[in-house]
């Protein structure tokens, strides 16, 4: 379950920067509960943010560091 500060962040940016949908967001979630995978990664892996927007997702979290 996603409780973090800067997890809450990540949803938000994706959700408001890049659009996706509740539903996209919550697929690649439970995909990282049963991968423990990183979130960006899953997201690509299953089709739900192209090679722009994974880029997208990197630079935001540079920059949140």
């Amino acid at each position: 379950m996603v409780t973090r500060n800067s997890d809450m962040k990540l949803l938000n940016f994706l959700h408001n920067e890049l659009e996706l949908s509740s539903a996209d967001i919550a697929v690649a979630l439970r995909h990282r509960e049963l991968e423990n995978g990183p979130l960006p990664m899953l997201l690509w892996q299953y089709g739900l943010v192209n090679l722009e927007q994974l880029e997208r997702i990197f630079d935001w979290l540079a920059e949140q560091s």
